[in-house]
């Protein structure tokens, strides 16, 4: 049905053409001054022409004309009748002077529509034409000429009075459109053939071998039409024979060699019987004529040096483009990326451009594909290169360069594809799961193995790169139990001290033995002896200062006393009331008065003054422990506080982060349960990227990536998991697990024995738990100090320092072991490839470098040094190389 509708759009289109009428102008194209040329002026069409006109130019002299002639055609297609009117008017002229003239157009009415011819140029040259063959410039071709210029005439008489006969010009030329080209630059070749004479065929034709040039017959007819053509200053006859496109191959001056061929030519034998009837009966022989052209130079120039290395080979003017063949792309499925060169020049002759395919993809052999008309300086070259991707993922192709020399700037140009980015899905062959076989427990089959679920007990999330061991609580807490076990130390010291001091017993005891001597005196005045009551009173007096102070009862003077008293700390009013009361019981024992009733405020004034002096005493004793250790108590209290606040308060009107975290941890489990992958995966990060962190979170993380398909990005996060908390059984076990997907197999580099004890000993308790033992190791390493210091007996001595070095060690082994893993948790030195396939160069630089061996999706590194956007990375064999830093992610 397609094919017939558009059949009949053609038809329409041929009958609507036919309808329409035009104006054609016959005339050749070049004459000479003494010949009479024809101007045929012709009207095509369905209506009849009315009012032609023409001017004749005033640089010819119009000898006839016009003369019409009229034809009429009919048609019938399809059952429908179409008739066409043919109408020529001709003029023959001569020309005035020679010069180069426009005819002007000629016009005429048809159905009340004015039509008009082009005008024509013809040139008029001051020569003879009498050798010319006069033609009709409607049909220009020569009646008689063989079809092939190396086929035969056929049998032709030869002429037995060819002396007498007039050959006419031949000549045999070939024309290059240049003679200085450089390797590679296209040459247009013409073989022409001009003559003045009566041809009727060739043979023998020898065309030229073009040694040195790549050469290609664009045009070889097989009728040849001849027409008039100016050929250095005269008028011949002339017909293509052969044209040619040639590239030169090589350098130098390359010579072409000439073509020959041998023409018929009809002479005219005259008879010689002196008959008047001589013209009529001239006699015409066939005579053969070998013309050959000149052999003609062409200078090959060398491209200049410092070619690109994407130079192609071509000499031109280029374009290139590039594009893949299916836009979707599975892993294991075959595909091609088409390059396309477009350009002018030589087109047929470029090489392939370079391809550099992303890594862990099969490349097969290119198919050339040449769209090239024959003959044609202008086309395309496609190159389709196949492959098959082998790992999913996004990639890149980068972009394709190629670089020609264009002749007419005189330089190197290299034009370049778009990089072409694709995504690799995975391929139907490749499972979500790895089925293992095996058995467990007999006659149990192990069917199928997957990471395990996540953790649904609260995170108890910290900041990030925050550990207990380098917290302010836990360096008061260490404080504290050094100030508690110094504390103890000199509490038990002094309790010795004390017991062994009688002096320092003596004073502490003068207080109560001066108010037990009071109550003596009490007794003393409640019998009203006056004597014994000053006796006793001025015993307890002089006793409390001699007992307190530890003065001899000969420096116990009034005098003294006072003094030693200010000394201490007491003040002078108390001193001075303290020895007058000393003389009232001196005064009142060696004069005793018949009135005694000061006896009961002088026992009042006692007591008061010798509590009022100790209290004193002790004060004073007292400042300098009581501020130590008030600032003591201060400074490890600021630490506990600083450790229990946050560090930056929430502002108002703003939910606590730790808050919106426990939220949003169970809103990703949520999501995780209903298999909402991606969601949980992108609630996870967020707690994340709010400066939280805890084992667990990590390990849900990277449960939720690998369930969303990223085995790198669950790798990363089980092995931060295992950095925060290293008994982690499920992490380490989920972490196995999808190493084993991973496509690289890499033997690690055994090491020293006693180090992987060493390592696994400090990894089989978190950083936070060897804390919290170190601090314990700490209190038990005080206790046996102070056993070692404090113990009066050798045994205990010698238990305490045992115990001591004992715990020491552990103490210090467990300080260790956490410190190692803080350590080794915020030094990052560990990275996961994250694309699906990296290249390890040897130096780090994408040009100029080699590929030492390529590594896939989840790969794990170390990172040895960073320069600019590389990283210097060595894997667990040994080997060493050169990566993108925006291929892997840092653990």
């Amino acid at each position: 049905m397609k094919k017939f509708v558009t059949s009949i759009l053609f038809l329409a289109l041929a009958v609507v053409a036919s309808a329409q009428s035009s104006i054609q102008v016959q005339v050749h194209n070049v004459v000479s001054v003494d010949e009479d040329f024809r101007v045929v002026f012709v009207i095509e069409g369905e209506n009849s022409a009315s009012d032609f006109n023409w001017e004749c130019p005033e640089d010819f002299d119009l000898l006839i004309g016009p003369m019409e002639s009229s034809s009429r055609s009919v048609s019938i297609i399809n059952g429908k009748r179409t008739s066409s009117r043919t109408v020529s008017y001709t003029y023959v002229l001569k020309p005035r002077s020679e010069g180069e003239f426009i005819l002007p157009p000629a016009t005429a009415m048809v159905k009340g529509n004015q039509i008009q011819s082009s005008p024509a140029t013809v040139k008029v040259l001051n020569q003879s034409n009498s050798g010319a063959v006069q033609s009709n410039p409607g049909n220009s071709s020569q009646q008689g000429v063989a079809s092939d210029p190396s086929a035969s005439s056929g049998n032709q008489r030869p002429s037995s009075s060819s002396q007498n006969a007039n050959y006419g010009e031949i000549i045999l030329d070939l024309s290059l459109d240049r003679t200085s080209v450089v390797v590679g630059q296209p040459v247009n070749a013409t073989l022409k053939i001009y003559q003045r004479a009566n041809l009727s065929g060739f043979e023998n034709a020898d065309f030229p071998s073009f040694n040195g040039f790549w050469s290609q017959e664009v045009e070889a007819p097989t009728n040849i039409d001849f027409k008039r053509e100016e050929y250095k200053g005269k008028i011949y006859d002339a017909a293509v024979l052969r044209r040619y496109v040639l590239i030169p191959q090589q350098t130098g001056d390359i010579v072409i060699d000439p073509a020959t061929l041998t023409c018929l030519v009809n002479v005219r034998v005259q008879s010689r019987t002196g008959s008047i009837f001589d013209g009529f009966f001239d006699d015409y022989t066939t005579v053969r004529k070998k013309v050959e052209s000149k052999a003609v130079t062409v200078h090959v120039s060398a491209l200049p040096a410092g070619a690109p290395a994407s130079f192609g080979g071509g000499v031109g003017k280029f374009s290139i483009s590039a594009r893949l063949s299916k836009p979707t792309l599975k892993a294991h499925e075959a595909n091609s990326l088409i390059v396309t060169v477009t350009g002018r020049g030589n087109v047929s002759l470029i090489e392939q451009p370079k391809v550099e395919f992303p890594l862990d993809m099969e490349v097969y052999d290119t198919k050339v594909t040449d769209k090239t008309s024959k003959g044609s300086l202008s086309g395309s070259k496609e190159f389709e290169f196949p492959f098959i991707p082998r790992s999913p993922g996004d990639f890149t192709i980068e972009p394709v360069n190629y670089s020609y020399y264009d002749v007419e700037q005189g330089r190197y140009v290299t034009v370049s594809t778009k990089a072409i980015d694709f995504t690799v899905e995975k391929g139907a062959d490749l499972p979500e799961t790895v089925v293992s076989g095996g058995v467990i427990q007999k006659d149990v089959r192990n069917l199928g193995q997957d990471i395990r679920f996540i953790s649904t007990k609260p995170a108890s999330f910290s900041s990030k790169g925050a550990f207990f061991i380098s917290s302010p609580l836990f360096v008061a807490l260490y404080l504290l139990i050094l100030l508690l076990s110094c504390v103890v130390w000199y509490v038990v010291r002094a309790v010795q001290s004390r017991r062994s001091d009688t002096v320092g017993m003596k004073t502490r005891k003068a207080t109560k033995k001066a108010l037990r001597q009071l109550k003596s005196a009490d007794a003393y005045l409640k019998q009203n002896l006056p004597a014994a009551f000053y006796e006793e009173l001025h015993k307890s007096l002089v006793g409390f200062i001699a007992d307190k102070m530890n003065m001899p009862m000969s420096e116990l003077s009034k005098e003294n006393i006072a003094s030693r008293l200010v000394e201490c700390g007491v003040s002078e009013e108390i001193a001075t009331d303290y020895a007058g009361l000393l003389d009232e019981c001196e005064f009142a024992r060696y004069a005793p008065s018949s009135d005694n009733s000061q006896m009961r405020s002088h026992y009042e004034k006692a007591a008061e003054l010798i509590s009022t002096i100790d209290s004193s005493m002790k004060t004073a004793k007292k400042k300098a422990p009581v501020a130590l250790a008030l600032v003591c108590f201060l400074t490890i209290g600021s630490g506990l506080n600083a450790a229990e606040l946050p560090a930056e308060p929430a502002s108002s009107g703003t939910q606590n982060p730790e808050t919106y975290s426990e939220n949003l941890w169970e809103k990703a489990n949520q999501a995780y349960s209903e298999g909402r992958w991606e969601d949980a995966a992108a609630d996870y990060s967020m707690i994340v990227s709010l400066g939280m962190e805890s084992a667990r979170l990590y390990y849900n993380l990277g449960n939720a990536l690998y369930k969303s398909g990223s085995l790198s990005g669950a790798i990363v996060n089980y092995r931060r998991a295992l950095k925060l908390d290293s008994s982690f059984e499920d992490a380490s076990y989920n972490l196995d697990f999808v190493r084993s997907l991973t496509q690289d197999r890499i033997e690690e580099v055994p090491e020293f024995i006693l180090k992987t004890w060493v390592r696994k000993l400090c990894y089989s308790l978190s950083a936070d738990m060897w804390a919290v033992l170190a601090l314990v190791f700490l209190v038990l390493l005080c206790v046996f100090i102070l056993l070692f210091f404090l113990s009066r007996t050798v045994a205990g001595k010698r238990a305490g320092f045992i115990l001591a070095i004992l715990f020491l060690l552990l103490e210090g082994a467990c300080l260790g072991f956490a410190i190692h893993q803080k350590n080794g948790y915020l030094v990052q030195d560990e990275a996961v490839v994250t694309v699906p396939v990296i290249s390890v160069k040897s130096s780090p630089s994408a040009e100029g470098t080699s590929n030492l061996f390529i590594l896939h999706e989840g790969a794990e590194l170390k990172l040895i040094d960073t320069v600019g956007d590389w990283c210097n990375i060595e894997i667990a064999d040994g080997r060493q190389g050169w990566v993108e830093a925006r291929g892997i992610e840092v653990i």
